[in-house]
């Protein structure tokens, strides 16, 4: 794809843009519950960058929890695994459906965990992430075939593994139907320089939601902030019965 990847080099701009921000500083956006919110990296990412959202989600009120997964870098079905342990954990500690926000390659395997267990799962918003199809920049492409080699020399993995002739349930889970009890939502940028923007969207209008900036500054970009703290205020996790028997 001649997508614009020299526009990624503006991030610093979204982050800067955010530390300026009043959102930032938890002013004018409605306040958390004390839900579970479970941050979920892209490709070839850790749980570390994303940590200025990890620490405005706990201080505007909710318990966040890093993915746990490791290095974004591995079979997408034993990252999802990995995901949905830390959800269920995430779960069992708050007693309450838990939200998950993914960024990239995260929101799509955030979407995979929530088809697959939508009685764990309040809401799942993704940032920029190919859920329909994969089309990117060739030198992301590049980087993903370097990583399926690696993932092959794994005799308990698939073929067809990192491509679309793998048959795990990965893949077979992007193509169910998010059940309605899961509020969802699809933030992506027209100026994505690193995924075909058309691959982040739902093509429904109340799901989907435009905001200007880069791909990788989706994780600083304040309207971004401005638009997850009404998300999560809007899908508000009930409580539910927990392993003792108890309502939390």
């Amino acid at each position: 794809m001649a997508l614009p990847l020299w526009r990624e080099a503006l991030v610093g701009m979204d982050w800067l843009a955010l530390r300026a921000s009043a959102v930032y500083r938890c002013i004018g956006v409605p306040r958390g519950d004390g839900s579970a919110v479970v941050l979920v990296p892209g490709f070839l990412g850790t749980d570390q960058y994303l940590g200025d959202m990890f620490s405005w989600l706990r201080r505007l009120g909710y318990q966040p929890y890093m993915s746990g997964m490791g290095w974004n870098a591995d079979c997408p079905d034993l990252l999802t695994r990995r995901l949905t342990d830390t959800v269920t954990s995430a779960y069992l500690e708050t007693g309450r459906r838990v939200h998950l926000i993914g960024h990239s390659l995260g929101g799509t395997l955030s979407r995979s965990v929530a088809a697959r267990s939508p009685h764990l799962v309040a809401s799942v918003t993704t940032m920029a992430s190919p859920f329909r199809a994969v089309r990117a920049h060739p030198m992301v492409l590049g980087a993903a075939m370097i990583v399926r080699r690696r993932i092959l020399l794994d005799k308990e993995v698939e073929s067809g593994c990192y491509s679309g002739l793998c048959s795990c349930d990965f893949l077979d889970s992007l193509t169910r139907q998010i059940p309605e009890s899961v509020v969802q939502a699809a933030i992506y940028t027209k100026s994505d320089g690193v995924i075909d923007w058309h691959c982040c969207v739902t093509g429904d209008p109340d799901i989907d939601i435009e905001v200007p900036g880069t791909h990788v500054g989706l994780v600083f970009n304040p309207q971004v902030y401005r638009h997850v703290a009404g998300i999560l205020s809007s899908a508000v996790a009930p409580s539910v019965e927990v392993a003792d028997g108890k309502s939390a």
